[in-house]
């Protein structure tokens, strides 16, 4: 159980036990203060006689609790970030027993050289209520200066404008910084699988703004329940991380709440999962409305997944006398908030899959073929799919530079036309949640006609990340249309061997067999069709429509008898349409 620090002697244990349980608690995003947190530190202050204090870090977490005199309280130093020129990410609330929430000089000084978020102080009465409350900034502008706010009623803090000061403090502060220390949290990277697996973890980190600074490998056969990697190197990863200055512990397994909770207690730092990771990056690169809308989706059932318990005792259901009625715990709040959540989103996505539908089968109407590029991320597809459609789509030489898919028109060899659509890349341990979320976006490639496969020819782990992206393939169903494999970057390797048996070798930075490609991607478009001359008299003018249905109509031309047209079709459908009036006049197997 996470410790209380500070002046506890002659506290009762379970006392200290139910105080420990404020390290459970989760703040939102917006709030300062929650009101069951104050109530509980100004009833334990009271009862004890003594100061509480806890830090609240940037991201809502109770990182310290301390217990300090009537009058007074130790602080000691602790910052989540490196830079001693930016705040500290941590604010600080604490107590006054028998007096008011006025800030004193010592608060103020601590404030200043602990470099806080802010400095909160609690004014509580004899019966452990909260009276006035106040709270002082760092000012950015002028060193050595705070702004304090007006002593106020503990129950009328602004939450979201005190959450706002910060974030705005902090701007200004970044604003400053020379650019050596503008750089990301520093990331510890632990691994249980291989190398391999470790190299693409940090792959990841470098793409959502994080700097490596250790690498950690233990082969295990299956996970520690407790720890994933077990307590005794669980304990050597906190030293470890300590002296590297790590802000954050990434472990390259799916870890579940119990064994995130355990670690953030022993390592004193953020913990995250790869998945955590991936879903991290996905919200950063999201721009369209569908896009954002499937990551919060994914987020929040890997939210819902990891809520445990909360912390007070008076913000969790129990039995026993002034416990019964119709109230509800936080948890049980949070959960209820995620529903609600994912049922809203839910909606929202039902629509635009909706509009999804009627764009899809309007295009099966008027028979233009589809082309989804898939592949591995940062394969280059995205440069590949901007070459053949002549677009500028976004490309970054990172993984999921490219989340939202996108479609445009090409030009096949021969005249033809095809719709080209990028999809998101694929990765081994595609986060479950993740992949239900982009289920519909991700149908693009169950939906083609024709699959290209797009892989690096440079990457080392061409093979096993190739077998990742057949296996995404699988699990979407995707297994019925023609694959093609189309070996990117050949201007970077040049190996004589055939890595991929029978892909095409392609560079899509300086065009090299291109055209092969695209001569490929005819061949399967056309591949069991009967291109025919028809001519459709006009007494069966109506004839067109359903050739439109059944096929496509590469040119049209009207004669004195009829309309000839040159259509592309199934050999069965071609003798169907010649049953129903039309006249074959050539036909030749393509």
């Amino acid at each position: 159980m996470p410790e209380i620090h500070g002046n506890i002697e002659g506290i009762k244990k379970t006392t200290l036990d139910e105080l420990s349980m404020l390290y459970d608690i989760q703040l939102e995003p917006d709030v300062f203060v929650p009101q069951d947190l104050m109530d509980g530190l100004c009833g334990y202050s009271a009862s004890l006689n003594r100061e509480i204090a806890v830090y609240i870090t940037r991201f809502g977490e109770i990182a310290d609790v301390f217990i300090g005199k009537s009058s007074s309280i130790d602080l000691p130093d602790l910052r989540l970030r490196r830079s001693e020129r930016r705040l500290s990410m941590i604010r600080c609330i604490h107590t006054h027993p028998n007096g008011s929430g006025e800030l004193s000089d010592v608060d103020i000084s601590a404030l200043l050289t602990m470099r806080f978020d802010a400095m909160c102080a609690i004014g509580v009465d004899d019966n452990g209520k909260p009276t006035t409350a106040q709270c002082a900034f760092v000012d950015a502008e002028h060193q050595g200066q705070v702004s304090r706010t007006e002593i106020i009623s503990a129950k009328r803090i602004p939450q979201a404008e005190w959450i706002q000061i910060i974030e705005e403090t902090d701007t200004v502060y970044l604003a400053k910084e020379p650019e050596a220390e503008k750089n990301g949290e520093r990331a510890v990277l632990v691994g249980i699988e291989s190398e391999e697996s470790l190299d693409e973890l940090e792959e990841l980190a470098k793409t959502a703004g994080a700097e490596t600074v250790l690498r950690i490998m233990q082969k295990r056969s299956k996970m520690d329940t407790t720890y994933c990697i077990g307590k005794g190197k669980a304990e050597e990863l906190a030293l470890r991380a300590q002296a590297v200055h790590a802000d954050l512990v990434i472990f390259d397994e799916e870890l579940s709440g119990v064994m995130q909770k355990n670690l953030e207690e022993m390592l004193r730092v953020k913990v995250v999962d790869r998945t955590a990771l991936i879903l991290d990056i996905f919200a950063g690169r999201a721009n369209t409305r569908e896009g954002k809308l499937q990551v919060e989706m994914a987020q929040l059932h890997y939210r819902s997944q990891r809520l445990l318990g909360q912390g007070l005792v008076l913000s969790r259901l129990a039995g026993g006398i002034g416990t019964r009625g119709p109230g509800e715990s936080k948890l049980e709040v949070n959960r209820r908030r995620i529903r609600e959540r994912l049922t809203d989103l839910g909606r929202e996505l039902e629509q635009i899959n909706k509009q999804r539908n009627l764009r899809r089968q309007n295009r099966e109407k008027n028979g233009i073929p589809i082309v989804a590029l898939v592949g591995y991320t940062n394969a280059g597809k995205s440069t590949l799919f901007n070459l053949l459609t002549d677009s500028n789509v976004y490309v970054m030489d990172q993984l999921f530079a490219t989340l939202d898919s996108v479609s445009r028109p090409i030009t096949l060899p021969h005249g033809g036309k095809a719709l080209l659509v990028d999809t998101v890349g694929f990765i081994r341990k595609l986060p479950h949640d993740l992949v239900k979320a982009f289920r519909a976006t991700l149908e693009e490639a169950k939906l083609a006609d024709v699959l290209v496969i797009v892989s690096d020819g440079s990457d080392p782990e061409l093979v096993s990340r190739h077998q990742t992206v057949l296996e995404v393939l699988d699990s979407l169903e995707a297994t019925e249309s023609p694959r093609i494999d189309a070996l990117n970057k050949c201007d970077l390797y040049t190996e004589e061997a055939d890595l991929l048996s029978g892909a095409i070798k392609v560079s899509a930075v300086t065009g090299q067999n291109i055209d092969a490609l695209l001569l490929k991607i005819e061949e399967e478009i056309d591949s069991g069709t009967q291109q025919a001359r028809l001519l459709i008299p006009f007494s069966h003018y109506g004839l067109l429509n359903k050739i439109h249905e059944l096929g496509s109509i590469v040119s049209q031309e009207h004669c004195e008898e009829g309309v000839i047209v040159v259509a592309k079709m199934e050999p069965q459908n071609v003798n169907f349409v010649c049953k129903e009036g039309a006249k074959l006049l050539e036909d030749e197997r393509k």
